[in-house]
């Protein structure tokens, strides 16, 4: 199949396809046909977009074995299923 008519993806698609266009001076094809190509798996995905950032990297390491046992025991009652909701 050489082409292919795709609707309805929204704006907010658009203005990424055309951020990525603009960026890497390519048509809005080639740039759909990049995104879609690294969604199937088919080209990798750039390193900036496979990062999760470093917005906690102060935190690695940094929690004591108490803070983190406290931690652990505030999460406990998330484990608790209340009967009267799964009736």
């Amino acid at each position: 199949m050489e082409q292919l008519t795709v609707r309805g993806f929204g704006p907010e698609v658009e203005r990424r396809l055309r951020e990525l266009a603009d960026r890497e001076n390519i048509s809005l094809s080639q740039a759909a046909m990049r995104l879609i190509r690294r969604g199937a798996g088919l080209e990798p995905m750039p390193a900036e977009a496979r990062a999760i950032g470093g917005a906690l990297d102060d935190f690695i390491g940094s929690w004591t074995d108490e803070q983190a046992r406290e931690f652990e025991e505030a999460l406990n009652p998330l484990d608790q299923v209340d009967p009267e909701l799964w009736q």
